[in-house]
């Protein structure tokens, strides 16, 4: 006499969530075998390809992710990762993380993609399923080349999801008002509200034109990302005592400015790591760098702007005694 059908199935179910949790199991002790190539009081740094650190980072236990991955340029890495993908080969492998980091950011988290436009349209179109999309933030390209038969490009994209419909932190923040470094003159016209804008600065919008690259060293293996593109990413979108995870570190500015912010991180590098511990070890040129950043935001003129202003008889608000 065979079991009722209801049964069964009850049975084939729970064997499929003990086999499901082993292999969670499973994948969690192999993260745990993978020793940090090196630690902080705030972080964790994994030498490691992200796919082998992600599974065993547990569910909605991150508050914000930055991630800038390979661009597939056909450009050679040092460590022998190809660069040089197919679309349906790129988005397969972009599809792995991307699954890993929506299940372990947390409700109300963030997730910042930074990547060149072509690929943020396939990553944009997937994630909107999963996520919900907040902004394609356009980052302005310094000293771009033109493109045969193309528009010359001239911005990064940064896409912003959130995981619900809100985010759980939005610190809003402000910069000075656009000037001539030369003359101290305002860009754009204000006509005759100058005497009603706010004096901590003008909303920060979608194209942030302030970002600059950073000049390339000698022995840099890594195209460094700004640290100001940091500062504003995790101010934005976290707390101190917040987790960040970034998986792809490169030179380190994610790890760096979450240390010098307060933040706890969790970093993966598959390639040379050295770069990141030494920055890590030593923090005062990134300390002097954030410190600037800090001064010059949240004010409506910067004091090298105000310096120029007087000078050359522009206009300033009225300062109350």
């Amino acid at each position: 006499m065979s079991a009722p059908s209801e049964y069964e199935e009850s049975y084939y179910e729970k064997v499929s969530v003990i086999a499901s949790l082993l292999e969670k199991e499973k994948k969690e002790e192999k993260v745990k075998k993978l020793k940090e190539e090196f630690k902080t009081q705030k972080g964790k740094l994994y030498h490691a390809d992200c796919l082998e650190i992600l599974p065993g980072i547990k569910s909605e236990t991150v508050d914000l992710i930055f991630a800038d991955p390979p661009f597939n340029l056909k450009k050679e890495y040092a460590n022998g990762r190809s660069d040089n993908l197919s679309v349906s080969q790129y988005m397969e492998w972009s599809k792995k993380w991307l699954d890993e980091c929506v299940r372990v950011l947390k409700p109300g988290g963030a997730i910042y993609i930074y990547n060149i436009p072509k690929w943020c349209i396939y990553y944009a179109e997937y994630l909107s399923s999963k996520l919900c999309f907040q902004n394609w933030i356009a980052i302005d390209m310094k000293n771009s080349f033109p493109i045969k038969d193309k528009y010359t490009p001239s911005h990064y994209g940064l896409l912003y999801f959130t995981k619900g419909k809100k985010p759980r932190i939005f610190n809003k923040q402000r910069l000075p008002i656009q000037t001539c470094r030369h003359c101290g003159g305002e860009y754009k016209d204000y006509g005759g509200y100058k005497d009603k804008m706010n004096p901590l600065g003008v909303n920060i919008s979608d194209v942030w034109y302030d970002i600059f690259p950073v000049r390339k060293g000698k022995n840099r293996i890594y195209n460094e990302l700004s640290v100001k593109l940091l500062d504003r990413v995790i101010s934005f979108s976290s707390n101190e005592g917040d987790l960040i995870l970034d998986p792809f570190g490169g030179s380190g500015t994610t790890f760096a400015v979450a240390e010098l912010m307060n933040r706890n991180w969790i970093g993966i590098e598959l390639g040379d790591c050295g770069v990141i511990k030494n920055r890590l070890t030593a923090p005062d040129k990134d300390e002097e760098i954030l410190e600037r950043i800090r001064r010059d935001k949240n004010v409506l003129f910067t004091k090298k702007s105000i310096k120029l202003r007087k000078k050359n008889g522009f206009w300033l608000p009225e300062v109350k005694e």
